[in-house]
């Protein structure tokens, strides 16, 4: 039922959008956008520049999901320890990222700590979009781990395992079970803010769209085939998801 009312609303919007297109007069050319897709040269098939953006979009997403979610992990630590300077500093990490918009973030690393550290425009991103998850990551993740009961706490203890071990055997695989589905939704967001580091000139999936787009002036078509990539992957991110949590619930 929520699928089909999905579709409609997917198709009701999309003869909205088609509608206003012919309304402007716009002349429709789906014809020429395969080739953007794929390529046929004399060594055979090949990805066109949309699939190109689209491989490197999903490497920064990879690369910034692990990094977020190790950041992420080390902030809650830092959060629910004792050390009162280590508190300060992930509160202080987390009200500045939360509180400031991701293209900023993104052109103070990329034109203030690039050139000092050396980094290029992928490093770049990587690094821009691992801080700004992981700071939603973490509260995520801290969640979880509060959400566990003491008695757990109390009976490892009483087992002789230290604090590490605790956090490793017994607290981290109960918690990774509820933290599943909001980690879900977060590394969804993340694809899509990934589109952001086009602004520094990474040629991603967003990127190669502006460029066909200011060659072709195939503005419509362009940008309808760029989102339905983004859906086509977030909606198989949710599916995979969704499967995952089934098995964690069965077992």
């Amino acid at each position: 039922m929520q699928i089909s009312a999905f579709l409609f609303v997917l198709a009701g919007c999309a003869w909205a959008l088609l509608q206003g297109a012919e309304n402007l007069g716009y002349n429709w050319q789906w014809n020429r956008v395969p080739r953007y897709l794929i390529q046929t040269t004399e060594s055979g098939w090949q990805f066109g520049p949309l699939l190109q953006g689209l491989w490197l979009t999903l490497e920064i997403t990879v690369v910034s999901l692990l990094l977020s979610l190790l950041i992420g992990l080390l902030t809650a630590l830092m959060r629910l320890s004792h050390s009162p300077m280590a508190k300060g500093i992930a509160r202080v990490y987390l009200e500045v990222i939360r509180n400031t918009p991701l293209l900023i973030q993104i052109f103070i690393i990329y034109f203030v700590f690039a050139p000092i550290l050396d980094l290029g425009r992928f490093s770049s991103a990587v690094l821009a979009l691992s801080l700004f998850e992981g700071a939603y990551a973490s509260e995520i993740i801290r969640a979880g781990i509060l959400a566990i009961p003491v008695g757990q706490w109390e009976s490892s203890a009483s087992l002789g395992l230290k604090v590490p071990q605790i956090y490793r055997f017994i607290i981290l695989p109960q918690a990774f079970r509820q933290m599943v589905p909001p980690l879900t939704s977060q590394g969804i967001s993340l694809i899509k803010d990934s589109a952001l580091v086009s602004t520094i000139a990474i040629y991603d999936l967003t990127m190669q769209g502006q460029q066909i787009v200011s060659e072709t002036f195939l503005t419509f078509e362009i940008w309808f085939t760029i989102a339905a990539i983004y859906l086509l992957v977030t909606m198989s991110l949710s599916a995979l998801v969704s499967y995952l949590e089934h098995l964690l619930s069965t077992h």
